[in-house]
Formats: structure tokens, sequence, C-alpha cells
């Protein structure tokens, strides 16, 4: 079994920053991609950022700029940095991961549960 574990959600002003964690554990081969996605109230949820093997990244064109993705490979984490947060980046994040748990498997996709992300005026 893989689990993904958001963490690091909160309330913050507009301008501030936050930093979002997710951690993958549980049976984990390799890792081929790990994202964040957003869901505000009444939207669909909608794409943030990703990070390939090797580091390759992209953002959202709403969040370059302020928004910075990382991952440390040898925990299996994923880190959001958000920066200079607008009202409208309010939302459920959540974290997937493409991933396969035993050596020659197929990848599949894995999602956490969410951490809530309020920005106020």
């Amino acid at each position: 079994q893989v689990q993904l574990v958001e963490s690091g959600g909160g309330l913050v002003q507009a301008g501030g920053s936050l930093r979002l964690s997710c951690a993958a554990s549980g049976s984990i081969f390799s890792i081929n991609a790990m994202c964040w996605y957003r869901q505000a109230p009444g939207k669909q949820r909608e794409f943030v950022a990703t990070i390939i093997n090797g580091g390759r990244t992209n953002y959202a064109d709403s969040v370059k700029g302020r928004f910075t993705i990382s991952r440390d490979n040898a925990k299996n984490w994923v880190y959001l940095q958000m920066n200079s947060l607008k009202v409208e980046d309010t939302a459920v994040y959540y974290c997937n991961s493409v991933l396969q748990s035993h050596a020659g498997d197929y990848a599949a996709l894995y999602w956490g549960q969410g951490t809530q992300v309020t920005v106020s005026s």
C-alpha cells in the first residue's frame, strides 16, 4: 500500500508564505513524478506544479515566480514553497505521485487527502 500525506496548510494573510509538505510512504520502488494540485470551492481541481525525475519542474502560469516545488528523493517527500500568497490561492492543496510499487510494475497514480490553505485579505 502507498500513502501520501500532506501537511503545512493553514491560514495566512495575503502577501505571506506557507510551505506545504507531502510524504509518500509504503511500498515504493521508484517515483516518476510528484505534483501539487489544488481545488477551490466550487471549482475544478487544477494543476499547480510538478517535479519529475532529474529535477525538472513545471508550474501553472498563475503561480510561476511565487511557488517553488522541490523534492527530497531520499525521503520521498515533496514540498511546495508558496510566497506572495493571494486570496485566490485559497484552496485545498493535494499532492499526487506517479510511482511503481515494485520493480516491473506499471506506474500508478496516487493522491493524498489534501491540506487546506486559506489566504485572507
